[in-house]
């Protein structure tokens, strides 16, 4: 926990093409975490950004909340389904950003408006609608990350 409150006190961008390619603070990469119950979706996001970010997952809102808990303050990004069992993604929203308001997350979500609205409500930096393209993704994830460092 200590080196983890070092690291996010002395947070600094390392140049702004570290950005594109996935840099991070202090020459470590950022870290995410995917949430969603489709193993498929789990498996292929976690392969897409990989390269570029170090990721960590769960198949389920319970878990999801676990592995942040897990993560000692120390994750950059969230990205999780919405309808799931356990706990919702809505739910998984409101945990985090009851923890760590400033932690942006990304709501994805192949159930239509009425999950979108929850998502927004629970005060998701952006919900997606599925299926979306993955360059979509990565480009939202960029953001984020730039308006966090």
């Amino acid at each position: 926990l200590v080196s983890c409150v070092i690291k996010l006190t002395d947070r600094k961008r390392v140049s702004n093409s570290d950005s594109i390619t996935g840099g991070g603070y202090m020459g470590k990469k950022y870290r995410i975490l995917i949430i969603d119950d489709s193993e498929e979706t789990v498996d292929g996001l976690k392969t897409f950004f990989s390269e570029k970010y170090e990721v960590s997952t769960a198949h389920n809102g319970l878990d999801g909340i676990k592995e942040f808990d897990k993560s000692d303050g120390c994750l950059d990004l969230v990205i999780t389904d919405l309808v799931m069992p356990e706990i919702s993604g809505v739910g998984v929203i409101s945990v985090i950003k009851m923890k760590s308001p400033k932690l942006p997350v990304i709501a994805i979500t192949g159930w239509g408006e009425h999950p979108s609205a929850l998502a927004r409500d629970a005060q998701a930096d952006l919900v997606l609608n599925k299926p979306f393209e993955l360059k979509d993704l990565d480009r939202h994830v960029e953001e984020l990350l730039a308006r966090k460092s």
